[in-house]
């Protein structure tokens, strides 16, 4: 596989996880390393193993999977971002601070939801006999590196509209499991 081609699938798989950045960024009170590192590494590393997954699993899991990946990665987006919508009609700065999504449940949920797509990629991957590691690595790197930049703009995207801001991020949440339910759906 070239690099172009390695490199353009990597980007397309690392766009949710930048989306879902962007709104995490917005929705922070506060933007630190440690938000920054912690969303970073998870999305980095779900990306690079779903792949190496789907490329393990074969056509019979792949099978299986396809027929309600959909749903399982709508149902953890709408859910995440649902959390984030109602925190944002509470206005309540300790509550924001208690569902950091980039700890805990929420960062794991984020990490599976924007990293679905992956394991498909993989599986497409192992049909093609093309060796997992180099793309795995890549696309882990890449969705590392959007899901950064997505925070550090999504935070001076927050800080120049304001609090209101965090309901788009529950929004961008929701819009994205919706975005994955009707490619799968239609086709």
């Amino acid at each position: 596989m070239d690099i172009v081609t390695l490199l353009g699938i990597a980007l397309a798989l690392a766009m949710d996880a930048f989306a879902v950045a962007l709104g995490t960024g917005m929705n922070l009170a506060a933007l630190t390393g440690r938000h920054l590192f912690r969303l970073g590494f998870h999305f980095g590393l779900f990306q690079a193993l779903m792949p190496v997954i789907g490329w393990l699993a074969g056509l019979t899991v792949q099978r299986q999977v396809a027929a309600w990946d959909h749903w399982i990665a709508f149902a953890l987006l709408a859910f995440v971002g649902g959390k984030m919508l109602k925190e944002a009609f509470t206005h309540d700065d300790d509550a924001r601070a208690a569902n950091d999504p980039t700890r805990g449940l929420s960062l794991v949920l984020l990490s599976v939801a924007t990293s679905i797509d992956a394991l498909a990629v993989g599986f497409s991957l192992s049909l093609l006999g093309v060796s997992i590691w180099t793309p795995a690595l890549v696309i882990g790197l890449v969705a590392g590196a959007l899901t950064v930049a997505g925070m550090l703009l999504g935070r001076r995207v927050g800080d120049q509209w304001g609090p209101r801001v965090e309901i788009v991020g529950g929004l961008v949440l929701i819009g994205i499991g919706v975005k994955i339910l009707v490619e799968h759906l239609a086709g």
